[in-house]
């Protein structure tokens, strides 16, 4: 049995009936949607203002109902409602950046997953912590600019989808950047770009076994960014300079992407240790998480990030992926999600992955 996240108070609106599958309407909500209606159950989409017409053209990934609210951050006025329609929130980036980790956190509503880890997710120091004490390999962080003997990149706190990061190649180039929030200056890594969707079940006793429960790998993508791209991001980011062009790593979108064979028990290894290490840590990470990362030509995975949610990325995967299809077919994550929230139900253990 795994440890028990939610209270019986956050529980009382969805055990005793049909729960509702609700998120905000934005970043991989057509995906989460469109797997809950295939499971069986109804959905609400969260809103700021008037339903987005988008959906209109996607049936399949339309929510049943909305609930609008003036801004994302006045979610914590709609909590009642959400307790009268039965909702169990499914986090994405977009979800926490927007409402703030720490009023996330604080929602009295039933939350898909553990949402102690957005604490550790948002604050990048708090999350290297963690990866380093898995004895996960990672980029070198510099405490203080002068300590910069190379290539490096700035990023900033949260789910920011690449916005504001900085790169510079060496120690004077960094002298141009004027950070505006909490960042890290990370080195930078040469190498293949890959992230990795996984899923952690407490409740699943087969597979590959980490826990008391089981890990999957459900799909794998590499991003488009704005206007700067791979081999050419050091070379090409002065001249653009000149030019009066500010590079950004705005992600834009997400192309797929298949590892290796030989290369996916290094993949599993480091999804492996990170779950474990957050059993430890603080109570378990349940369902989707992205692990971030630089292959080298060496063959070293080195973990830049962790997304403990799911990723725009495996919007590229609502009817499967080349994973996914081994596991079960046309299984996307969202729909990953509403199963494990159907199995928990049917089994009583809602507690287990739900917070």
């Amino acid at each position: 049995m795994g440890i028990p996240l939610a209270s019986e108070s956050r529980l009382a609106s969805v055990r005793d009936r049909v729960p509702t599958v609700a998120t905000l309407c934005s970043h991989s909500s057509l995906q989460i949607f469109h797997g809950a209606r295939v499971e069986g159950f109804p959905t609400l989409g969260i809103c700021v203002g008037p339903p987005p017409k988008f959906y209109d053209a996607f049936p399949l990934g339309r929510p049943d109902r909305f609930l609008s609210v003036p801004k994302v951050k006045d979610l914590p006025d709609a909590v009642d409602r959400l307790r009268a329609e039965g909702a169990i929130l499914v986090p994405h980036g977009s979800f926490v950046e927007y409402v703030g980790a720490e009023t996330f956190s604080s929602l009295d509503v039933p939350v898909f997953g553990n949402r102690a880890v957005l604490g550790w997710e948002s604050d990048r120091r708090k999350e290297r912590e963690w990866l380093d004490s898995a004895g996960v390999s990672m980029p070198k962080r510099f405490e203080d600019p002068s300590e910069v003997d190379g290539p490096v990149i700035v990023k900033y706190y949260g789910a920011k989808g690449g916005k504001g990061f900085f790169l510079a190649k060496n120690r004077e180039a960094l002298e141009d950047f004027t950070p505006t929030g909490p960042h890290v200056i990370q080195e930078y890594v040469l190498g293949t770009r890959y992230y990795i969707h996984f899923f952690y079940s407490p409740l699943v006793d087969r597979g590959y076994r980490v826990g008391h429960g089981s890990l999957e790998l459900l799909g794998m993508d590499r991003r488009d960014e704005a206007n700067i791209d791979e081999l050419y991001k050091l070379g090409a980011q002065e001249e653009l300079l000149k030019a009066g062009i500010r590079p950004t790593f705005v992600v834009t979108g997400n192309v797929p992407v298949v590892l290796r064979e030989s290369l996916l028990p290094r993949a599993f290894d480091v999804g492996a240790r990170i779950i474990e290490r957050s059993i430890e840590l603080f109570g378990g990470m349940v369902g989707p998480f992205c692990v971030e990362g630089i292959m080298t030509e060496e063959l070293e995975f080195k973990v830049f990030e962790i997304s403990t949610r799911i990723v725009a990325g495996t919007n590229l995967f609502i009817s499967g992926s080349p994973y996914a299809d081994l596991v079960a077919p046309g299984l996307s994550m969202g729909r990953r999600i509403a199963q494990e929230i159907r199995r928990g139900r049917a089994e009583g253990r809602l507690a287990e992955i739900l917070s």
